[in-house]
């Protein structure tokens, strides 16, 4: 990464990721193999000189969506979800500082004994000197997604745009796994995104990137060195921008 083409398109992003990325193949929590292998693609962007924020959901281990549809209160669910990202953000702090990154993890909820609250001053100043921020907790509300607190983050930093690393190389117009003969986009609208339905985030994560021309690259978490290249605007993905 040293030729002058392969300098990264923008010097500050955010990488959003699920919390099901850092389970591996054992179905639930977290996969110390899986994060540290993620934790070592985000130190080669680190070392490309990019600011970098992140966003874990917190799937693997409790979606609060799903504990609303089995019977709890939906509010209680998605504190408990919110929770949940705390942890992967906790695992993946350690993964990283493993590295000899230095790291922060800023939580929506205050938890001083174990993260910063957010501030987003502070938060923009630890991107200054070079640390890996990882927001936890959400936006701090029920009915939120990671997804819209992404975007609200990425905006709220000045990130370039977000980065969302998934299991496929970008947006299909349906599910490539199942079906070989899936049409790949290289780029596509928000407005497109969302008339199709085509799950890249959700629809007010969507909304909210649009209004504010916030680029969303969908990319595999698969590949060794895929992040770096992506940021190079090389290999296989999807910019879904204004058409």
């Amino acid at each position: 990464m040293t030729e002058e083409a392969d300098k990264p398109i923008y010097p500050r992003i955010l990488l959003k990721i699920s919390g099901e990325a850092l389970m591996g193949d054992q179905g639930y929590g977290l996969h110390p193999p899986t994060v540290a292998r993620i934790a070592a693609e985000v130190k080669r962007v680190h070392e490309l000189g990019v600011e970098i924020c992140m966003v874990i959901g917190g799937g693997n281990i409790f979606r609060g969506i799903a504990g609303s549809a089995q019977g709890m209160e939906r509010a209680s669910a998605d504190y408990m979800g919110m929770l949940a990202t705390i942890m992967n953000a906790l695992g993946m702090q350690s993964a990283m500082e493993g590295l000899g990154l230095h790291t922060r993890v800023i939580s929506a909820i205050p938890m001083d004994q174990i993260c910063e609250p957010y501030i987003r001053r502070r938060a923009v100043r630890h991107l200054e000197k070079k640390r890996i921020c990882i927001f936890a907790a959400g936006t701090g509300n029920p009915y939120f997604t990671t997804d819209t607190a992404a975007t609200l983050r990425a905006m709220e930093m000045n990130c370039g745009a977000i980065y969302k690393g998934t299991q496929v190389d970008g947006v299909y117009d349906c599910d490539p796994k199942t079906n070989p003969e899936a049409k790949h986009y290289s780029r596509i609208s928000y407005d497109e995104v969302l008339a199709r339905n085509l799950k890249v985030m959700d629809a007010s994560a969507i909304a909210l990137a649009r209004d504010n021309g916030l680029p969303i690259i969908v990319f595999s978490l698969n590949h060794e060195g895929g992040l770096a290249a992506v940021l190079s605007g090389k290999g296989k993905f999807t910019i879904v921008e204004q058409s």
